[in-house]
C-alpha cells in the first residue's frame, strides 16, 4: 500500500518540525531569559532578535539539507504543504498525513523542550516561544503574516523551479527566516505556520490571536502558488531539498535516476 510505503517521509517530516521547535525554545531561552548572561551582554533587543534570526535561519537550512530534510522535503509547515498541493505536486492523502505529522512533530518538539528546560520555558521572556500579535495589534499581525507568507512562498517556488538554482532553495529559505525574525517578528511573532503556533499555545494555554496563524499563512501561500502557476514556465518538485540519492514520493524520482523533477 502506497501510504504504508511512505511512512519514512511522514516520520521525517514530523521530526523536522520537532527539531525546529526544540531549537527555537533553546535559542530563545539562551538569548532572552534573565538567568542567561546574553541579555546583559547584548542589551539591545534588535541585536538579540537578529541573533535569533541567524540561529533559526541556520537551523532551518541545516534541517533542509540534512538526511531528514532530504527524505521528507522539509516542508515543516502545513501552509507550504497546502501550497504544493495546490500546484498538484502533492497528492491529497500525502498532504493530509504531512499536515498531521507537522502538528504532531511541533507538539512533541515543544514537549521535549519543556522536559529539557522546565520552568525556564514558561518565564515571560521566553513564554513557550509563542507567536502572538505585537503591540501594534491584530491587524498589523495579519498584515505581517500575509506579507511574509506570500513573499517566502513566491521566492522559494521561483528558486526551486530552475535547475541552476534549485540546490540553493534551502539556503534561501534560511535567509528568509533570518530576515523575517529580525524585522517582522515584532508585528506577529513571525510564524507563517499553524503547526509552529499551535504547539506553544497548547503548552501555555494561551490561544489569543491563534486564528491569525491558522488562516492567513495558508491563504497567502496558496495565493502565491496560484500566481506562480499562471506565470511560471516550469513547476518545481515539492521538496525543498531534492537529493538525488533519496527517493521522492512526490515526483517518483528514484535514487541515482537522471530526472531533475521539474516539469513544464
Amino acid at each position: 500500500m502506497k501510504l504504508i510505503s511512505h511512512w519514512r517521509e511522514y516520520v521525517a517530516e514530523a521530526i523536522a518540525l520537532g527539531i525546529f521547535m526544540l531549537s527555537a525554545a533553546l535559542f530563545t531561552t539562551v538569548l532572552e531569559h534573565y538567568r542567561s548572561p546574553l541579555p546583559s551582554l547584548v542589551p539591545d533587543p534588535f541585536t538579540r532578535r537578529a541573533l535569533m534570526g541567524v540561529a533559526m535561519g541556520l537551523t532551518a537550512s541545516a534541517i533542509i539539507y540534512s538526511p531528514i530534510g532530504a527524505r521528507s522535503g522539509a516542508h515543516m509547515n502545513p501552509s507550504v504543504t497546502l501550497a504544493f498541493a495546490r500546484l498538484g505536486r502533492v497528492a491529497r492523502t500525502d498532504a493530509l498525513i504531512y499536515i498531521v505529522a507537522q502538528f504532531a512533530g511541533g507538539l512533541v518538539g515543544m514537549l521535549v523542550a519543556h522536559g529539557v528546560l522546565g520552568e525556564l520555558l514558561a518565564e515571560p521572556a521566553v513564554e513557550f516561544v509563542a507567536t502572538r500579535p505585537g503591540n501594534a495589534g491584530e491587524l498589523a499581525a495579519v498584515a505581517g503574516e500575509l506579507a511574509i507568507s506570500f513573499l517566502v512562498m513566491s521566492v522559494l517556488l521561483r528558486v526551486a523551479a530552475h535547475p541552476r538554482t534549485m540546490r540553493w532553495t534551502g539556503a534561501v529559505a534560511g535567509v528568509l527566516v533570518m530576515l523575517n525574525i529580525t524585522f517582522e517578528a515584532p508585528l506577529s511573532g513571525m510564524s507563517m505556520n499553524p503547526a509552529r503556533s499551535l504547539a506553544p499555545a497548547v503548552l501555555s494555554g494561551h490561544y489569543d490571536g491563534l486564528w491569525i496563524y491558522f488562516i492567513v499563512p495558508p491563504l497567502a501561500m496558496i495565493a502565491a502558488a496560484d500566481l506562480f502557476k499562471r506565470r511560471a514556465p516550469a513547476m518545481p518538485c515539492a521538496k525543498l531539498n531534492h537529493a538525488t540519492n533519496i527517493r521522492c514520493i512526490f515526483c517518483g524520482h528514484e535514487p541515482h535516476a537522471d530526472n531533475v523533477c521539474i516539469t513544464t
